[in-house]
């Protein structure tokens, strides 16, 4: 918790994996996403993928439930999560990804025994199964009301509910007669709250972030998160999620999604929106169809003009520290060089987010010279100038135009 002109902010990432989930580090364990969670400074944490026998069972070892939140020995909070992957055929293929909160072991033992009717959970930690967004919602719901389902990363292509890929141009398409049931929805890193709001449906949910985070290291735990008044009760953090009262979230520049701009990775070619019906949709390099990224996405669907809707949440728009001190240092996020100056920073001030969003620059000119303190403040103020990412590859921060418009 942070404390912000007189108000007490509670971060919360419920969107993550364990070393159980493919592409994921093989260190994720409780241990090191609590270790690392108080580094960042996340107040409570998702446990990811409770579909997964193994994983849950180290949970159930591991973990205290009290108010629905899940305590380790030390104190800190987790949340039940999971994700799961739906892939089937409405008219045509549909591929969607949804975040699930529990509130109990009982009722994810409950979830797992119907997946378990419908195929199998222990290949990996997210899970493909052949059953629709409306039927997969109103089945939890019969099994626990408290049961929250959160669609993830709705822009991205692939698995986004509103991605180029999935088939699906609207939420309501996609839940039928459980879009009620659908209360939030997950911005992913390539978008953020302004650019949600311009979507009527979306103008009634809850926009919430989190990291999809695939490792506890800080550059990728907690790069966006959400703001909630308390969370040391799993029906408090229900009714913030189900009637608008989250605080607000933390999102990185969205230009450093993977999937903002269109583009090809593998053809090194990336454009904007404008460049993209310019050339048709196509390649330039291989005359093939551009994969359409978030930032078009969203163009097509917009409802309302960009600023249109205000954004009454409060609204962090930054960079991780690491991907700060990497530039100003010119080393690697993960070097030595980087990694002491990270350390004596969180010594100095407790957590990461502190660093970010509250340490005065006198106090951080005490560890930091100028021009990595210009840099901490530029991104604060979300000034921070990002080379947009595309096709699955990451945004990268352009140090120099920073720089320079500066002097």
């Amino acid at each position: 918790m942070i404390e912000i002109k007189g108000e007490k902010l509670y971060f919360a990432d419920l969107h993550i994996h364990s070393r159980f989930s493919r592409a994921c580090s093989k260190d994720l364990n409780l241990e090191n996403l609590e270790k690392w969670a108080r580094v960042k400074g996340i107040d409570l944490l998702g446990t990811g993928d409770f579909t997964h026998e193994v994983w849950l069972k180290e949970l159930k070892e591991n973990l205290e439930e009290r108010n629905g939140i899940f305590y380790t020995k030390s104190g800190f909070r987790f949340l039940l999560t999971g994700e799961i992957s739906l892939m089937y055929t409405q008219e045509k293929g549909r591929r969607v990804h949804l975040v699930i909160l529990s509130p109990s072991f009982e009722a994810v033992d409950k979830i797992n025994s119907w997946l378990d009717t419908k195929g199998r959970r222990d290949y990996d930690g997210r899970p493909i199964f052949k059953i629709s967004c409306e039927d997969f919602v109103a089945k939890m719901k019969s099994i626990d009301e408290k049961i929250e389902i959160i669609p993830a990363h709705i822009w991205t292509p692939w698995f986004g509910v509103l991605g180029s890929k999935s088939g699906f141009d609207s939420l309501a398409e996609a839940f039928g007669s459980q879009f009620e049931n659908i209360y939030g929805i997950e911005t992913g890193i390539s978008s953020t709250p302004k650019m949600n709001l311009r979507i009527k449906e979306i103008n009634n949910k809850t926009i919430l972030s989190f990291s999809d985070s695939h490792s506890f290291w800080p550059w990728r735990l907690g790069r966006e998160a959400t703001i909630f008044s308390s969370v040391e009760n799993y029906d408090e953090i229900l009714k913030q999620i189900r009637e608008n009262k989250v605080l607000g979230t933390i999102e990185v520049n969205p230009a450093y999604g993977m999937y903002h701009f269109d583009g090809h990775r593998n053809c090194n070619f990336s454009c904007s929106p404008e460049e993209t019906r310019r050339l048709n949709g196509i390649c330039p390099v291989c005359k093939k169809l551009l994969t359409v990224g978030v930032d078009y996405r969203v163009l097509e669907l917009a409802d309302f003009p960009d600023g249109k809707i205000e954004n009454k949440k409060i609204n962090f728009e930054i960079l991780p520290l690491h991907e700060i001190l990497s530039a100003s240092l010119k080393a690697g996020m993960n070097t030595k060089k980087v990694w002491e100056v990270y350390n004596k920073l969180i010594e100095g001030f407790g957590n990461e987010l502190n660093i970010l969003l509250v340490v005065e620059k006198e106090k951080l000119l005490k560890i930091l010279d100028e021009k990595t303190v210009d840099l901490i403040l530029r991104n604060r103020d979300g000034k921070i100038k990002v080379r947009p990412g595309f096709d699955g590859t990451y945004g990268e921060m352009i140090l120099e135009d920073s720089l320079e418009e500066k002097q």
